[in-house]
């Protein structure tokens, strides 16, 4: 990666009309003297990915969505920028000579394919896709470590923790992802079995997509980035805490062998981790709020409770089975996540589906590439049957 004052750093960014995509891009709108962007793909939203090609101008863009591909090339035409559509088209581009670093910000498992591809041609990868190494992080890794392929976290914990590492030469001890807690953190049991669609998309301090925001409220989204850390850090399962930080000023901490805990601290923007991935290993100036820690005043921390959000429970269980649990884990969340926006199940039977999503796929111990995308697939099957036998 080049990242001299002379030479700009140029971008393909993953599902560019996404949460993290547009905040990415409004990370590069700040800095155009950093970066240039070679490549936006987008999976349906045609207007703004047409909005985001005029503003500025990649070499090419990809529809995902054949179906849309006419109407993104004839808004695009005039401008002389290249219009593909479908996946392979993706992972072709990405690796590509023009592109120097791949954000990832394409939702679920979908992202997997075209971070392989990027991988496998050596380019730097800022991560925001907790999938690909929830998924197949024991055969991700190695292959970014053979192809030279350096990846740089995005989600704020992981980030935070990346941070925190930064001129260590010791490892760390444990881990320490926060949370915070989600807009249900209080509720009980009974308040949990009737909370709406609309509730669980009001996060009390981040704002997300609609499947992350639900994954934040059921506590899965700790149990993915505990997986994800797993992979990033070559840290055991068991040497990973999570604690809810109502707050959400640390953002994570890293716990060494002399006592010394190191923590990130600043308010929660996702623009300054996309920054800090896009423009490592150098800081750029991001106007964003400061932590004032007079107004603050103090800071909270409790255990998760896992009766209420037995997600957590569920991931750390698959994380410590390995093979293809987190896998089989993740597409039966997906489905029930789905189902959950679409109003077909209650918020508490997400993980009541996700168990029974493990416990009737079958298990690889030592799953190859493949053996994660068919596992994907028949687990995503497994889940649908469940729901049209128990939810419909």
């Amino acid at each position: 990666m080049n990242n001299s004052s002379a030479t700009k750093r140029r971008l393909a960014i993953l599902g560019s009309t996404g949460s993290i995509g547009t905040q990415a891009l409004d990370v590069v709108r700040r800095h155009r003297d950093l970066f240039s962007i070679e490549l936006l793909t987008a999976n349906n939203n045609t207007d703004l990915l047409i909005q985001q090609a005029k503003e500025f101008e990649p070499s090419a863009v990809v529809i995902c969505n054949p179906d849309r591909y006419h109407e993104v090339a004839d808004a695009l035409q005039p401008l002389y920028i290249k219009v593909f559509a479908g996946m392979e088209s993706v992972c072709d581009l990405v690796a590509a000579d023009n592109v120097d670093m791949v954000l990832t910000a394409m939702v679920g498992f979908s992202g997997l394919e075209s971070t392989v591809a990027a991988i496998r041609a050596g380019k730097a990868i800022a991560l925001a896709n907790k999938e690909t190494l929830v998924a197949a992080g024991g055969i991700i890794m190695p292959l970014a470590r053979e192809s030279g392929s350096p990846i740089l976290p995005v989600d704020s914990e992981h980030s935070a923790i990346f941070q925190c590492l930064q001129g260590e030469r010791i490892r760390p001890v444990k881990l320490i992802l926060t949370g915070s807690g989600g807009p249900f953190r209080q509720f009980t049991a009974e308040q949990l079995h009737e909370v709406t669609v609309d509730a669980a998309l009001k996060h009390p301090r981040w704002k997300m997509g609609a499947k992350v925001t639900i994954d934040s409220a059921s506590l899965m989204n700790k149990g993915l980035e505990l997986i994800e850390a797993r992979w990033l850090f070559d840290m055991a399962p068991e040497d990973i805490e999570v604690l809810i930080h109502p707050e959400s000023v640390i953002h994570s901490m890293v716990r060494f062998a002399d006592g010394s805990v190191m923590a990130q601290m600043a308010a929660p923007d996702m623009r300054l981790p996309i920054q800090y991935a896009l423009s490592y290993p150098l800081r750029q100036e991001l106007d964003v709020e400061r932590v004032d820690f007079v107004k603050m005043g103090a800071l909270h921390f409790e255990q998760p409770d896992t009766d209420r959000f037995p997600c957590l429970a569920i991931a750390r269980d698959c994380v410590s089975r390995g093979g293809t649990a987190c896998c089989t884990m993740n597409a039966g969340n997906e489905i029930a996540v789905s189902a959950f926006l679409e109003g077909r199940i209650r918020f508490t039977d997400i993980p009541t589906i996700v168990s029974e999503t493990l416990a009737a796929a079958p298990f690889i111990e030592k799953p190859s590439l493949d053996d994660v995308f068919s596992t994907n697939f028949e687990a995503r099957r497994i889940a649908e049957t469940i729901l049209k036998k128990h939810f419909n």
